[in-house]
């Protein structure tokens, strides 16, 4: 039997006091809050009464730790795939206030659909796909869940969604520690839920990292 489900779920909150764009930069951690947004997703996953036989995560610490109350509940380790990490960036290590008050950097913003800054959004979803593709082929039974980011989650809902993948940054539906849900069905994916667990009131840093 293929498994039942596949859950993309964005990791929680982050320590960055100085707001920064950290991408890829190791050290980038949970806050206290983020550790129990994580939990309240690990928990919502456990709510839907279905057995989660397989756990994939970023390679990141934002995402591993994400991880853990996963592994807490399913007794599952954490398989480490490199194709859901976070995208490269050329503005990593910097606040985007001021790289974008600078311009010097505006070359940087110059096709929105590649994107010019970053990784092609098309790379994005193939990877993620072939990860899905791959989690879900060696799962017998069960659900699986990935932890990841928020642009490779968004970038996959818009691919099945069968919209442009072009977006603005700051209209993604994908909070932190939030679960999107897809099935696959005749080798195609299809979206089947989208939740927010955690309580984000007290969150500091939400945005598109």
């Amino acid at each position: 039997m293929p498994a039942d489900r596949l859950h993309l779920v964005r990791h929680g909150e982050v320590d960055n006091p100085r707001r920064i764009l950290y991408g890829r930069i190791p050290g980038y951690r949970l806050s206290a809050d983020g550790r129990d947004m994580a939990r309240r997703a690990a928990e919502h996953v456990e709510q839907q009464g279905r057995p989660v036989a397989a756990l994939v995560s970023s390679p990141l610490e934002r995402a591993r730790e994400s991880s853990e109350p996963f592994t807490e509940i399913f007794g599952l380790e954490p398989v480490v795939d490199d194709r859901v990490i976070e995208p490269t960036n050329v503005f990593e290590g910097r606040r985007m206030s001021r790289a974008l008050a600078n311009p010097l950097n505006w070359r940087h913003l110059r096709d929105r659909d590649l994107p010019s800054w970053g990784e092609p959004y098309a790379h994005v979803v193939s990877r993620m796909r072939q990860a899905m593709n791959a989690a879900w082929d060696a799962a017998a039974s069960g659900d699986v869940v990935v932890v990841s980011h928020q642009l490779p989650i968004w970038v996959t809902h818009l691919a099945v969604a069968g919209e442009p993948l072009r977006h603005d940054p700051r209209r993604r539906r994908c909070a932190l520690s939030s679960v999107t849900s897809f099935a696959r069905e005749d080798g195609r994916w299809r979206e089947v839920s989208y939740a927010e667990p955690a309580d984000l009131a007290g969150a500091v840093d939400v945005g598109a990292v």
